[in-house]
């Protein structure tokens, strides 16, 4: 389950999450051996829908559409959670419309960073 500041994405996306370290500056020393600085633990959340109708692509748009927004999710390390994210590009390619002119979108995938 997918929610997004409160609101629960109706058509379920596949979910890939990824942990990612934050470092400040890393170097190795004299006997070769990595110092690191590990400033922060940061999650990305890639996202990819399937086929979508106007309705829905303009749905999950607004939702993503502020500069940042809670999400709730099921977090591998954490279990259930709710972090602040953000997102940059979002990739909609046109599939086709019907005879009553409603477009249908082939999907739409984009990340989520966390803050």
């Amino acid at each position: 389950m997918l929610k997004i500041n409160g609101t629960k994405i109706k058509v379920e996306p596949k979910v890939k999450v990824e942990i990612g370290d934050i470092d400040g500056e890393s170097a190795r020393n004299a006997r070769g051996d990595i110092v690191r600085d590990r400033i922060a633990v940061k999650r990305t959340i890639s996202l990819s829908f399937p086929a979508l109708s106007d309705s829905q692509i303009q749905e999950i748009l607004t939702l993503t559409a502020d500069e940042f927004f809670n999400v709730e999710y099921h977090d591998p390390m954490l279990g259930k959670t709710i972090k602040t994210f953000y997102t940059e590009d979002r990739t909609a390619p046109f599939f086709t419309h019907d005879r009553e002119g409603t477009c249908y979108w082939s999907g739409l995938s984009f990340n989520l960073k966390e803050r």
